[in-house]
């Protein structure tokens, strides 16, 4: 399943990459926002159960995931992603789509 999904990011990553640079920095801000959140959701959870210490070098790797993702997001933002045409419904599509894709994978 992980595979397919990597497929089809990859298919709507080349898609955007046709219609503008814009287009394809919009898709890259709303992929790392969702993977932002999800990854800041995760940190959230272990430390809300007291599991900090059990966990510890699992935090440290997502935080680092995290940080790197957010550093993707803020250079999508650098490189024009907000004068995509129709930027916030496009995101909000992609967004959708990468909750999706996450909520699948975790029953996986």
């Amino acid at each position: 399943p992980a595979a397919n999904m990597e497929g089809g990011r990859l298919y709507i990553g080349c898609s955007y990459c046709l219609v503008g640079k814009e287009a394809a920095m919009a898709c890259t801000v709303a992929v790392e926002d969702t993977i932002v959140t999800h990854y800041t959701d995760q940190i959230r959870e272990i430390i809300e159960e007291g599991k900090e210490e059990e966990y510890k070098e699992l935090l440290q790797i997502i935080k680092k995931f995290r940080d790197e993702e957010l550093e993707h997001h803020d250079t999508g933002i650098e490189h024009g992603a907000e004068l995509a045409p129709q930027y916030k419904l496009l995101s909000k599509v992609i967004k959708l789509g990468c909750q999706t894709a996450i909520k699948v994978a975790e029953r996986v």
